[in-house]
């Protein structure tokens, strides 16, 4: 059975940090990326960073700077560093796994920055 486990959400202050983790089950097979992306109220899921195999990133322009995507392949593990943490990074974080056949997805963290 395929899962992803997140944690680290919570709530933090504005200029705060949190880190978040994503352990994906072994039954995933071929995975080639790892990434997190965001959903916020009324609003669609964004991407906000992914990370391949190779270790070649992507982040989203607003997270830039801020956040830093790891991963521990030998544990199938995604990381997402988040610094100066703004009330717009407010939202639902999901980790995503990228395999050669489909997109697995985990069932979100809530992560809220006050001001």
């Amino acid at each position: 059975q395929v899962q992803l486990v997140e944690s680290g959400g919570g709530l933090v202050q504005a200029g705060g940090s949190l880190r978040l983790s994503c352990a994906a089950s072994d039954s995933i097979f071929s995975i080639r990326a790892m990434g997190w992306y965001r959903q916020a109220p009324g609003k669609q899921r964004d991407l906000v960073a992914v990370i391949t195999n190779e270790g070649d990133t992507n982040y989203a322009d607003s997270t830039k700077g801020r956040f830093t995507i790891s991963r521990d392949n030998a544990k199938n593990t995604v990381y997402l560093q988040m610094n100066s943490l703004k009330p717009d990074d407010t939202a639902v974080y999901y980790c995503a796994v990228y395999s050669s056949s489909r997109i697995y997805w985990g069932h979100g963290t809530q992560v809220t920055v006050s001001s």
